[in-house]
């Protein structure tokens, strides 16, 4: 067999996710080796994430272009992402080979000296530089100061410990993959912090039309983490949205059909729209695209274009 090469970020948590993809290709005779590429994402530390891509000129795939580009040049044979850090269309010569088994979607409050959200004391600092999880403590906690925190899983919990913030927020998938969950205190319910979309989830990206390594990876596809991410990034790509904005989207298998809950939030907490809605398991798109335009259709327009008016990376102009 010939070698496979992984393109993949470098953070401690990128490197483990494209080690734990490498191991399960080992165990089927694959030789692997990993590629460490810098993202524009990566580079770009002193402003807010959700301003990376005014800043950089991207308007999509901050986390993702470089590795991108090695796929395309050939460097690499296929590339491990977080699926949350994909934009929800894909530049022309790439698809999406594999989604594999999910990890908890759901976000952690994480502090040293507090149990859970309601402990806070008046006016603490939270560190998180996510929009949507800005809007919604926001919402059930007005008072809290909230404070840009960018960097690594590690950076983000060492500035906790240093005494920078009183809680941090991150998401319960990358502090369970490298068992840094000491300071983890509270698991969100989604129904107070709706999830990112994707989040959780691992998204492997080949070339398009490599039907040799879709065939190679086929057995990494987990059919319901497909079926429940397909239909949260049909949301986001309805309401044209990235991962740097304040949507939320989570949707779960329940009694065979797929549940979806969606939000689209102003970045202060003072407006929050919520859909929640079924639809068949087997029509992830539609459901996805439905509960989008509803939304929209409730303000979510509005919402957006407020976010977008103050310098955060907008979409595209179709």
């Amino acid at each position: 067999m010939p070698k496979l090469r992984i393109g993949s970020r470098g953070s401690q948590l990128a490197l483990w996710q494209a080690k734990h993809i490498a191991a399960l290709l080992r165990g089927r005779g694959h030789e692997v080796e990993i590629e460490i590429i810098h993202t524009t994402g990566d580079k770009i530390t002193d402003v807010a994430l959700a301003q990376v891509g005014a800043k950089s000129g991207l308007t999509k795939g901050i986390f993702t272009k470089e590795i991108e580009d090695a796929l395309a040049a050939g460097s690499v044979d296929l590339a491990v992402h977080s699926l949350k850090d994909l934009p929800t269309e894909l530049p022309h010569g790439f698809e999406l080979a594999a989604i594999t088994k999910r990890e908890d979607a759901r976000d952690a409050f994480c502090s040293q000296h507090f149990m859970k959200v309601e402990d806070l004391p008046h006016a603490a600092r939270v560190g998180t530089s996510s929009l949507r999880r800005q809007a919604q403590l926001k919402a059930i906690r007005p008072d809290l100061e909230i404070h840009p925190l960018r960097g690594n899983v590690d950076t983000r919990l060492r500035k906790l410990e240093g005494g920078q913030y009183d809680a941090i927020i991150l998401a319960v998938a990358g502090i369970k993959r490298l068992g840094k969950t000491d300071l983890m205190r509270q698991i969100l319910p989604a129904e107070i912090m709706c999830p990112a979309a994707g989040q959780g989830a691992l998204a492997i990206e080949i070339r398009q039309d490599d039907a040799a390594m879709r065939q190679n990876l086929s057995f990494l596809n987990d059919s319901a983490a497909c079926a429940a991410t397909t239909c949260e990034r049909a949301l986001l790509s309805s309401l044209g949205g990235g991962c740097q904005v304040p949507i939320g989207a989570f949707a779960d298998i329940r009694d065979g059909k797929l549940h979806l809950d969606s939000i689209v939030a102003a970045p202060d907490g003072s407006q929050i729209l919520r859909d929640s809605r079924d639809g068949l398991l087997e029509a992830p798109e539609k459901l996805g695209r439905v509960a989008g335009e509803s939304l929209l259709a409730r303000g979510g327009d509005k919402i957006l274009e407020a976010v977008y008016s103050h310098g955060f990376a907008a979409p595209p102009k179709s």
